[in-house]
């Protein structure tokens, strides 16, 4: 495992709460994530904000439009931008989606990659391609699906795979990992088990929406649920006490409320190293 330059609960960076961060920024959000997309362009009193935050605190990046997995040439102009984006605002670590989002033209969601062996080799390709023009290692994420055409390989062994060929790390979305369990009948505990633990460098954690028993949507806009903080809790016995970050991109509530879910987050945290505080 490569460190990435933070440590403890994070939280997913949203425009409404410039403000009341810059006014009193909480105690218990160790860092913060943000999508690059979102900000490279922004400038005026957004970006002033922006940076007076990037100065006082550590944040990471989280990509959504690179393509990894698309048809479409690897853009690498938009790669130049990033980094210049990721060394201005000194952003610690860079992630980005394992699937693709553009064909000829933006999809605005992320698709699935088949999980083929010619996949492995164009996506991995396409990674370390990537690193080349960052100069830094990232991490890919595990996404949610919904259908696999194509499949020549389980989710595990191709994600296991592209890791392998890339030699990249991995972003383990453990919501994603409980979706994906639910709605392809697999056992989530097994799936933390095969991950390989060297490779996985931080973590995410979400909420989703129920639609039946055996299909659950991974919207990021809800509270997360008991069962994923116990996969959670899970995970953090498997690979240690990572960095997490708690997303939240629909139905955002008061930042309050997002607080209360962050500092159960450090709680989990503190009871797998019982020599740290706990927050109330």
């Amino acid at each position: 495992m490569h460190g990435i330059g933070v440590h403890g609960a994070g939280l997913g960076l949203r425009r409404a709460f410039l403000a009341p961060l810059a006014d009193c920024p909480p105690a218990a959000v160790d860092f913060y994530e943000i999508a690059p997309e979102n900000w490279m362009r922004v400038g005026g009193r957004l970006g002033k904000r922006l940076r007076s935050l990037t100065d006082r605190f550590p944040f990471l990046a989280h990509g959504l439009s690179l393509s990894l997995g698309g048809p479409d040439p690897l853009d690498e102009v938009f790669l130049q931008e990033l980094k210049g984006f990721l060394d201005t605002h000194g952003i610690r670590f860079y992630s980005e989606h394992l699937s693709y989002c553009a064909d000829n033209g933006h999809l605005y969601d992320l698709m699935p990659i088949p999980f083929t062996e010619e996949a492995v080799q164009h996506v991995a390709g396409r990674i370390r391609r990537t690193q080349e023009i960052l100069e830094r290692r990232i991490a890919i994420e595990n996404i949610s699906y919904y259908a696999a055409p194509g499949r020549e390989l389980t989710e595990l062994e191709f994600l296991n795979a592209v890791l392998d060929e890339a030699d990249c790390d991995l972003l383990l979305d453990v919501n994603n990992v409980y979706v994906n369990s639910v709605n392809h009948g697999y056992d989530a505990d097994a799936f933390l088990a095969a991950v390989p633990a060297a490779r996985v460098a931080y973590l995410h954690v979400a909420g989703h929406y129920r639609d039946a028993e055996d299909l659950l949507v991974d919207t990021h806009g809800a509270p997360v649920i008991d069962p994923v903080w116990r996969l959670l809790d899970r995970a953090y016995s498997r690979f240690g006490v990572l960095p997490t970050v708690l997303e939240r991109d629909f139905n955002i509530p008061p930042l309050e409320e997002l607080l209360r879910e962050v500092v159960h987050l450090h709680n989990l945290q503190a009871a797998h190293r019982p020599s740290r505080r706990r927050y109330a």
